[in-house]
């Protein structure tokens, strides 16, 4: 297989994944129909200019739709672990945690899901911003989900297997819009959460994050994570570290920390 049907399949399975048509996918990009059959078939190179904007529409780096094979595995964690060869990057979600992430998604979604920015690229990073600060303030963790960086900013791995999930079950909705002339993925809640499995302190830093970075639309929450230490000292296409949350400098950091008097 050649590097171009390589690439025409990456963008083929994420664009049916996102739900959109081969058709929306030309008017996006200002291309014929036609050219996005060729570019998914490996028939017609794919222009550096186009990938670009493949990378804009879907909320992925150009890396990720050049390189499918750096893609992680997700496991929801719930069985006995598989034996075999691993993949690159193998991600074990334990049923502990992927609880407490569908609780925290019902919560950020009952909250603040109907708002008009609040799309895809938003509650990535809001989830971001909860668990990063939650690990600062707590020095352990609440939903403990592995971010990797790209050029959007932190992106948690485990979101699209869980949101799958979710959806199957009738708890979460997916719906597709637009916000400002782009294509925007929302999902809304069919269910609330259950406050019974999160703690007054985790509450406490979740509603902090919503009060302070809702209200802010893809652009300017992406670009606001681009200045917090922990994505700033990451490779490309690499997990984010918690624990270089401990270097953060202000207005990022939200524990107080004492000053050395020695």
């Amino acid at each position: 297989m050649s590097i171009y049907e390589k690439i025409g399949r990456r963008i083929k399975v994420i664009r049916e994944k996102a739900g959109m048509s081969q058709d929306a996918l030309a008017r996006n990009m200002k291309i014929p129909r036609p050219a996005v059959s060729q570019i998914e078939s490996g028939a017609r190179k794919i222009a550096t200019d186009e990938l670009l904007r493949l990378s804009q529409i879907f909320h992925v780096s150009v890396d990720d739709l050049v390189n499918p094979g750096k893609e992680p595995e997700v496991c929801l964690h719930e069985g006995k672990e598989e034996k075999g060869p691993k993949p690159r990057l193998r991600i074990n979600v334990p049923q502990k945690n992927l609880q407490k992430f569908k609780e925290v998604l019902l919560y950020i979604l009952n909250k603040v899901g109907s708002k008009p920015n609040i799309g895809e690229t938003v509650i990535y990073k809001l989830l971001y911003f909860i668990d990063f600060d939650f690990y600062e303030k707590y020095e352990e963790q609440l939903i403990g989900a592995t971010y990797m960086k790209n050029q959007y900013g932190p992106t948690p791995i485990e979101f699209a297997k869980i949101v799958e999930q979710m959806i199957k079950k009738g708890e979460i909705e997916k719906v597709k819009s637009d916000y400002f002339n782009y294509p925007q993925t929302k999902y809304l809640p069919r269910n609330k959460p259950d406050l019974t499995k999160l703690k007054a302190s985790e509450i406490e830093v979740i509603d902090d994050v919503l009060n302070r970075l809702s209200e802010m639309n893809a652009g300017q929450i992406s670009a606001y994570s681009h200045g917090d230490v922990p994505w700033l000292t990451s490779d490309d296409g690499e997990v984010i570290e918690y624990e270089s949350v401990f270097y953060r400098t202000p207005p990022y950091s939200v524990r107080a920390y004492e000053e050395d008097n020695g």
